[in-house]
């Protein structure tokens, strides 16, 4: 089984809206993301995000690609300030491919909480956009592969 971490796309300045939604670039970086995943054959049964509109975005951008079978849920599991380990436990409840929609600095430290058992160790750095594959081992998590903005798209010459 697979999960994904996904940190919302560039978002506004809380100065400039309040309710912070992802810039027009945020939008962007995610559809380039969601793309390259698609084209990789992610899957995942159901894509999760937090209250916050930017990590509704973001998921809604994923959703329209990737099609979870499942669909979109919000929860407050994954707020900036969160416990990792509520999450942590949703994970490894699942039985199916999720992928978790986020902020920093909660979803740094459930990534370091999975694959190494210490939220403060930092192992992923998540820019905006950023998407991580963590991968069930044998015993705990390990790092598939990460998907960045500025990877490109192929066909596009970007």
């Amino acid at each position: 089984m697979e999960i994904y971490l996904v940190r919302h796309g560039e978002a506004e300045s809380e100065l400039v809206d309040p309710t912070q939604p992802l810039r027009e670039r945020g939008r962007g970086d995610v559809t380039r993301v969601a793309r390259h995943a698609t084209r990789i054959n992610v899957a995942v049964a159901e894509i999760r995000h937090s209250t916050k509109l930017r990590a509704r975005q973001t998921a809604e951008i994923l959703a329209a690609h990737l099609k979870p079978v499942h669909g979109v849920r919000e929860t407050d599991d994954l707020e900036p300030a969160s416990d990792p380990g509520k999450a942590r436990d949703a994970v490894e409840a699942a039985t199916e491919s999720l992928m978790l929609v986020g902020h920093l600095p909660h979803l740094a430290r459930l990534a370091s909480l999975l694959l190494a058992g210490d939220p403060n160790k930092e192992i992923v750095r998540f820019r905006p956009g950023v998407m991580a594959r963590l991968e069930r081992a044998e015993r705990g998590w390990v790092l598939g592969w990460v998907l960045t903005p500025d990877m490109g798209d192929p066909g596009t010459g970007c």
